[in-house]
């Protein structure tokens, strides 16, 4: 069993010890984490602090363009970006599964120092426990990350107005599909790949537009739809989107054409949606489409009155639809 998790590993002793120092501090660096402590004391700075944590269990851990590890450090790294933040931080705590092969372990602990060195951020502090054969389908992750805010940067729905445009920043669905795709063994001919990755840079191109940004969200579980949703009616305002707007793409269309299932619905892990000033919207999606992975940036729609707080969709044939939250999981252990 030398190349694989043995219960021993989250017994905190000497073959925990090894993991740690063997696999997860060479491959992660940083000199927080190097001392070895239960928590991290970290170089601050004065104001405001924002904080994340979510939790991943995506099956399978492989999934085309991308692993777990790098959708633990990306999905919390958006989370804090999202808030108007740059990350700086980050916790990664991990659940093995007795039997766990090292070699899958080491393949994601060096996704994870991937993810983390292209978002700028340094894991300062991490847990480990293994649990019984059958019980944890391999690997669960945990991450938690801060980030500070500028001063001037104030996000939140409240400041969302009627007339307010809403920028998505590329095709949607990639994420959900990629992982079904090969979880259900199923191909299609125009091969779809995870598009998740860290949001920092294209919220940083939003955010040195000073005041113009009223919100940010990086649609994941739940896909446009649920985030949509969610904005209008913390905002207690209305949003239609033009279908024709939004980008999808031949293989994520084609996918859902063949399932059944709405484009609007699946999860994404590297888009993010924004409410803007729209006499401004043109130049942030100039300011967008300069980033890698957001070069299809574009306005899909318009915040207006309504105190329903729906989200509608007007259709290529004239008409218009409610965009309204699904009532259940469509692709559960998606993230």
């Amino acid at each position: 069993m030398a190349d694989r998790i043995v219960l021993a590993h989250g017994g905190g002793g000497s073959k925990m010890l090894d993991l740690i120092e063997r696999r997860f501090v060479p491959a992660y660096g940083g000199k927080a984490l190097a001392a070895l402590g239960d928590g991290a004391v970290l170089a601050g700075r004065p104001g405001r602090i924002a904080f994340a944590t979510d939790s991943f269990v995506v099956r399978p851990y492989f999934f085309p363009g991308g692993d777990i590890g790098e959708l633990a450090v990306n999905g919390t790294v958006n989370d804090v970006a999202m808030c108007g933040a740059r990350p700086a931080f980050l916790s990664v705590g991990m659940i093995l599964e007795e039997g766990l092969p090292l070699a899958d372990l080491d393949r994601i602990s060096a996704s994870i120092a991937r993810a983390a060195r292209r978002a700028g951020v340094e894991i300062a502090t991490g847990d480990t426990k293994v649990v019984e054969r059958g019980k944890g389908d391999g690997i669960y992750i945990n991450t938690s990350g801060i980030g500070w805010i500028a001063d001037g940067v104030d996000l939140a729905p409240l400041r969302i107005r009627a007339g307010d445009a809403v920028i998505l920043s590329g095709p949607i669905g990639e994420h959900g599909i990629a992982v079904l795709s090969v979880r259900e063994g199923i191909s299609f001919r125009t091969p779809v790949e995870s598009d998740t990755m860290p949001l920092v840079d294209a919220a940083q191109a939003l955010l040195a537009e000073p005041g113009a940004v009223r919100m940010m969200r990086d649609p994941t579980r739940g896909g446009l739809s649920a985030t949509l949703n969610e904005i209008a009616r913390a905002a207690r305002l209305g949003i239609r989107i033009i279908e024709e707007c939004v980008p999808v793409s031949e293989g994520v269309r084609a996918a859902c054409e063949i399932l059944g299932l709405d484009p609007f619905a699946i999860a994404n892990e590297g888009r993010l949606v924004a409410i803007v000033d729209p006499e401004r919207a043109d130049a942030l999606v100039d300011r967008l489409r300069r980033v890698e992975g957001c070069e299809a940036a574009t306005v899909i729609g318009q915040v207006f009155e309504d105190r329903r707080s729906l989200v509608t969709v007007s259709t290529p044939y004239g008409g218009e639809r409610v965009l309204d939250l699904s009532s259940g999981e469509p692709l559960p252990r998606i993230c």
